[in-house]
């Protein structure tokens, strides 16, 4: 039995997705039943989109990315390497939504300016979380299930609830960090160590920016 090299396999497309031809699929990615991939949207190598899950026209997604069954990426969404997006969470695009102009006319891709969602690497957003665009969600940060998202998230943060607030810091395991005081944290499962200053956190061995 021969291994297969995950970055040389060709994607894969379910006979029932619907796939732009003018998109672009990295190698060794797979869309599952029913998903929709919009024209000149550029998925990288490994992804796995989900059973009905939508990426629209232009969207950017790294490597490694997993948009879990029903998630919507709106464009123009960008997703960083080995982001999360969980069943039925939304990347809005829309900040002031309305199906019609103030004249009653039905509004059309003219009559608005679309603004996207960044989700940095590593990070991974809960099921049915909504990110209300414009705003970004930091590197490895952690949005919960069923947050609404409605400002920048920090790396390395834990947000909850509606509007998300940060109650804690995960590290790239995903699990909450313990503290230990003066600033510094460590996660209890790698045992990295991380130091927050000035409401941020970096990993020990990081230099400060």
């Amino acid at each position: 039995m021969h291994e297969v090299d995950e970055n040389t396999r060709p994607a894969r497309v379910m006979a029932s997705a619907d796939v732009d031809e003018r998109a672009e699929l990295g190698a060794g990615t797979t869309v599952w039943h029913l998903a929709q991939v919009r024209e000149e949207a550029r998925l990288g190598r490994n992804c796995i989109i989900g059973r009905g899950a939508y990426v629209g026209p232009g969207v950017r997604i790294g490597d490694n990315v997993k948009l879990q069954n029903y998630a919507l990426a709106y464009e123009p969404a960008v997703l960083g390497d080995g982001v999360f997006i969980g069943p039925a969470a939304v990347l809005t695009n829309d900040t002031y939504p309305r199906a019609v102009t103030p004249e009653g006319r039905l509004k059309t891709g003219e009559d608005w300016e679309a603004v996207g969602v960044v989700i940095g690497d590593g990070a991974a957003i809960g099921a049915r979380a909504v990110c209300v665009a414009p705003v970004t969600v930091g590197r490895w940060a952690l949005v919960a299930a069923g947050a609404v998202v409605v400002s920048d998230v920090p790396d390395y943060a834990l947000v909850v609830g509606v509007p998300a607030r940060r109650i804690g810091w995960v590290g790239r395991a995903g699990v909450r960090l313990e503290a230990k005081g003066d600033g510094q944290f460590t996660c209890p499962e790698t045992g990295t160590e991380y130091v927050e200053t000035d409401g941020r956190l970096r990993e020990a061995g990081d230099a400060q920016s």
